[in-house]
């Protein structure tokens, strides 16, 4: 292994990590500047400044003819994002869901990796399903900055007894408050946004040189480079934006930002390469019977937990940052052939993965039990 590649992979990861830093600064004051709120801005401008590195790694990685990179660079990040970011994320403090996010953004991030998979299937996603699902994102967002607009205009109800406000109308007012505070000039704002893409850009250069050519040496694909250096290196924005919105009380901002960043990672960072290189992007057969899938599994994972009670709890947390070792444990022995692997894959599959299905049916069961509970205190005392 060279020390050369190495030191190309840390200076790259440590330029993603500053390019987002200052994209998300920049475009986030940029958008508080048109007045939206946390979750809007989670959903669309941090989730796609954040996904900056994914995007740049990815086109350079076409560019350069590696379309393992690109797509394992997506799928990976995906399953990151959602197993190991919000796992971490909840393990901070829990994660509130809002129901809007549980009724339109979860459910549209669930079928576009349903989606990837079946336009996968051929082992090329071409340029025709590039388009689709870059069309389906422009779309969600739109909708999602019209919709952030439309709810910002509506006026705080009063409290019904003549007190205070409400808990709905004082998390707005809470909310208005935050982003009320002063923000950057327009010109402070597009600089930090015009200064982020460029080190983004030499980042993704960087990693990706490296990351190719280390995997050369080490004679294991591209795809595995993707889904594990380079997409726990890409995600890191997003890691960052998470535990810091959480930290400060965004946690909304948080579970919004990695769904709004999977469902920009598979429209544009993945379908934008596609419509930009003609040909499509290949996938392989490995990624299609598995990878693809393990990122599907993740996305349906989170539907149930945010079901219920409209959080996600710090045992979950646990459960997600487990299940992403227990990914990448079984990606890397695959890899380099491992002894181990099959003593690892039959404990998964006959012990670890049912217990883990069995705890989310019975937990799942529980919560929705507790929330109908909450809803109807008194069906007990009413009922003849």
């Amino acid at each position: 292994m060279d020390a050369l590649d190495v030191g190309r992979i840390v200076a790259g990861l440590v330029l993603l990590v500053l390019g987002g830093e200052f994209l998300v600064r920049g475009a986030s004051a940029l958008a508080r500047r048109v007045g939206i709120s946390s979750l809007v801005v989670g959903l669309t401008v941090v989730s796609a400044a954040t996904s900056a590195p994914e995007l740049a790694v990815t086109i350079g990685a076409v560019l350069r003819d590696e379309p393992g990179l690109a797509v394992g660079n997506v799928v990976g990040s995906n399953i990151v994002n959602v197993l190991l970011i919000l796992g971490l994320s909840a393990l901070v403090v829990p994660l509130a869901v809002k129901q809007r996010l549980v009724r339109f953004d979860l459910p549209l991030m669930v079928v576009l990796s349903v989606g990837v998979l079946l336009v996968s299937l051929d082992g090329r996603i071409s340029a025709v399903d590039g388009l689709l699902l870059f069309c389906v994102v422009v779309v969600h967002t739109v909708m999602t900055v019209v919709i952030g607009r439309r709810d910002a205009k509506i006026p705080t109800t009063p409290d019904p007894a003549g007190g205070s406000p409400t808990a709905d109308s004082a998390t707005a007012d809470s909310a208005g408050e935050k982003e009320a505070a002063p923000a950057d000039s327009f010109g402070k704002s597009l600089l930090l946004v015009l200064l982020g893409i460029a080190l983004l850009v030499a980042g993704a250069t960087l990693l990706v040189e490296g990351a190719v050519n280390i995997a050369a040496t080490l004679g294991v694909s591209s795809l595995v480079v993707g889904l594990t250096v380079v997409a726990v290196g890409t995600s890191l924005p997003e890691l960052a934006t998470s535990i810091i919105a959480v930290r400060r009380g965004e946690r909304d901002l948080a579970v919004g930002n990695v769904v709004g960043s999977n469902i920009f990672n598979i429209g544009v960072v993945l379908g934008l390469p596609a419509l930009i290189s003609l040909e499509g992007i290949p996938v392989s057969a490995a990624a299609v019977a598995f990878d693809i899938p393990v990122m599907l599994a993740a996305a349906v994972a989170l539907l149930p937990v945010a079901f219920t009670g409209f959080a996600i709890a710090r045992w979950e947390g646990v459960l997600f940052v487990g299940l992403y070792i227990a990914y990448t444990g079984y990606v890397v022995l695959t890899a380099t052939a491992h002894d181990a692997l099959e003593g690892f894959t039959a404990a998964m599959a006959w012990f670890v993965l049912p217990l883990i299905a069995a705890t989310l049916i019975s937990f799942t069961a529980y919560e929705i039990g507790l929330h109908k509970g909450r809803r109807n205190p008194d069906q007990t005392r009413t009922s003849p």
